[in-house]
């Protein structure tokens, strides 16, 4: 995500990563169901209101970097050079992701998100979001022209290409795996 500029605007971005913070970290001490979002503001010394302004619910202070991921996945495809291939350019960033969510410090998040109904739905909900989303960035590429269908349908896989392969036994040989089957139903799109 880029860096904001100003003033006013480093102030709200640190304010939001100390709540996020300070939430993660008491999910982890505690036990996501055991914290409200009460101790979460207590803890960030901020108003209820503050961490409201920053974050839509409880779940969403877990995916804090929800518009990041969201955002790197449609830079993916808008970003790349004009001989870019759309699927090598997804996979790698794809990969990327995966790395970083299986790293040996991301563990004990996905334990608390794998524990919690709650969190699940949301990822769930969250995937949705960004598979429409992710859709939508291909339709508007013109270089691809592939049906609506087409487009809405890839980005369901690749957006399931993260969640399976950060699952997997070897998520890079995963995300190998899932792509070669991503890229033949592009190829025949």
């Amino acid at each position: 995500m880029p860096q904001p500029t100003g003033r006013r605007e480093r102030k709200k971005a640190a304010t939001r990563q100390k709540i996020a913070d300070t939430a993660m970290g008491l999910f982890l001490e505690r036990g996501y169901d055991k914290v409200g979002i009460r101790d979460v503001a207590a803890e960030a010394d901020v108003a209820v209101t503050t961490l409201f302004s920053h974050f839509t619910s409880k779940e969403a202070l877990v995916f804090e970097q929800d518009e990041d991921f969201e955002a790197r996945l449609a830079h993916a495809v808008g970003g790349r050079a004009p001989d870019e291939p759309l699927m090598p350019a997804l996979r790698d960033e794809i990969l990327a992701l995966v790395r970083h969510c299986t790293a040996d410090d991301a563990a004990p998040v996905w334990r608390m998100i794998d524990g919690s109904p709650a969190l699940r739905k949301y990822e769930e909900s969250m995937r949705l979001r960004h598979a429409e989303s992710l859709a939508a960035a291909i339709a508007a590429d013109p270089s691809l022209s592939r049906s609506t269908t087409a487009c809405r349908t890839i980005a369901r896989f690749v957006i399931d290409a993260y969640a399976l392969a950060r699952e997997a036994a070897d998520p890079e040989a995963a995300v190998d795996e899932i792509f070669r089957m991503i890229e033949a139903a592009w190829a025949v799109a």
